[in-house]
Order: C-alpha cells, then structure tokens, then sequence
C-alpha cells in the first residue's frame, strides 16, 4: 500500500515518501505549508488512491476535542422527559457520535483528515492525544469503550496560525510542503489544464513568480490561486500580448483578484508601477 500522488495530485518524492513513513509507523501525519498549496487535497487524493473511505473533520476556533469524539444532547433528554417519550430511557439515543467515533467504528481502514488543527484553542491538539494514540476512548454516559476496528491513516493540517504543543508534535510524523519550484509548477498546470497554450503559462507563470518575490507582500499568491488565474486568463480570452509584454511599469497583472487578495498588496504593488514610471 504506496501512496505514490495520483491523475489529479501532483505529489513529490519527499510528500509521497512522508505519507508512507506516516503510514509504516501509524503515526499521523501532520502536513504544514502556505495555504492553497494541496495540504487538505492530499487527504482527500490519498483516500481517493488507496480506494478507502474519507471521514473529514474540518476545524473551527470554537471547535472543541470531545466533539470529535461525541456529544451528549442532555437538553434533548430532559424535555423528552418533561414530555413523557420513551427514548429518555435510552441514553444512547441522545449521543451524537463525531468524527473520531465514525472513523474508529468503520469497518474498513479509511482516512481521517483533521483539517486546519490551528484554528482550535491551544489546547485542543493536548486533548486528542490519548485517543490518537490509543485509537480508543470511553463514553461515560453509556460506559461504552470505543475501539479503533482498524486504525485509520490520520492526516492532520496546519497554516502555522499556532505554536503546536510538543508532545502533540512528538506523537505525529511532520512534513513541510514547499512552495513548488517552476518544474513542479508546470506539472500542477498540466494536471488541471492539459491543453493551456505553452506561451501563456510561461508568460503567466513569470508573472507569478515575480509577484511572489515582491519585499514586503502581506499574502503571496498560491498554487491555488494561479491555477483560478490561468481559468480567468483562458476564460477571458485575453489577447496574446498583454501577459507577453515586459513593460515594468506594468506592475499589476489583469485580473489581479485572482492573486492579489487585499488592498496593502494592491496598493504596494500600485507603488511599484509609480516609482518604475518615476524612473522611465
């Protein structure tokens, strides 16, 4: 059982080679890397290529660990009782299992994804690390022990918005998703656009690679939003030489929406294109 990417994942040597050390140990795999570049794709391209179940479970800041594990509607229980029904006299009935129940209750071996950990309080990633370990929990309502039926491929992301606890890192396997060099680029664009014109990506991607060494840019563009770009410029029709003209005075690119996501970049990149005229 390799993962080795697949028609539509572009995985390098490095990310392939961590997805199957994560796996030979059973150890999560936690993914980190700019966002927009594949980190919640690879869960799901993962699963896609190892022909398993995906149990996605995306993270919000006022997420809490026992919701992926279950919760009890003890609301729902005491109305039910001040109305007289008879599921108050079965406990289970207001236990609403999470994500971690679903993936451990599976009765084949699937993928967890543990989308975007950073996002939860501190905290969080501390309360998981029994459960993550063991692959077990309890439920004390029903006195139930949950048991992993077969332990799941965790794959847990992370933008770095929050230092990760240490004894959460040193119970996962961790890869670093590097920005794709211009190589690897070009066989992303291939993946999603087999048949883009050659001059186009090439125009498009000096563009892009210039944009990204701009000194001072508050949120560089990513692999995500050039590929939206290249469906603008396609779309559009745009005529051949607006991206082919090497004018430096031209510092925004058209359509820039696609890549330039708030208004300091805008106005910085405007500046360029001042002091460029300035200099002419």
């Amino acid at each position: 059982m390799k993962f080795t990417g697949t028609g539509e994942y572009v995985a390098t040597e490095d990310l392939q080679m961590a997805v199957n050390a994560a796996i030979a140990l059973q150890r999560p795999l936690l993914i980190k890397g700019e966002p927009g570049t594949g980190k919640t794709m690879l869960a799901e391209q993962l699963a896609e290529s190892l022909n398993m179940k995906l149990v996605q479970w995306h993270i919000k800041s006022t997420t809490k660990a026992q919701q992926g594990l279950y919760e009890y509607d003890a609301v729902s229980r005491l109305r039910d009782s001040q109305l007289g029904s008879d599921r108050v006299h079965d406990i289970g009935n207001y236990i609403k299992k999470g994500k971690l129940w679903e993936a451990f209750a599976a009765e084949e071996q699937c993928v967890l994804l543990i989308d975007e950990v950073d996002k939860a309080d501190i905290e969080f990633p501390n309360d998981l690390l029994l459960e993550l370990d063991k692959m077990e929990f309890h439920v004390y309502e029903t006195q139930e022990r949950i048991k992993a039926i077969h332990r799941p491929i965790v794959i847990i992301t992370s933008n770095n918005e929050k230092e990760l606890p240490d004894a959460f890192l040193r119970r996962c396997f961790f890869h670093y998703i590097n920005f794709p060099d211009r190589e690897t680029m070009q066989r992303i664009i291939d993946v999603h656009y087999p048949d883009i014109k050659k001059q186009l990506v090439a125009d498009a991607m000096d563009i892009f690679f210039d944009i990204r060494k701009v000194p001072g840019l508050k949120k560089k563009p990513s692999t995500s939003e050039l590929i939206d770009w290249l469906k603008l410029l396609m779309a559009d029709d745009i005529p051949k030489d607006v991206l082919h003209q090497k004018d430096s005075a031209q510092a925004i690119p058209p359509l820039y929406g696609a890549l330039v996501k708030n208004e300091q970049d805008v106005h910085l990149l405007q500046k360029l294109a001042f002091m460029a005229r300035r200099r002419g």
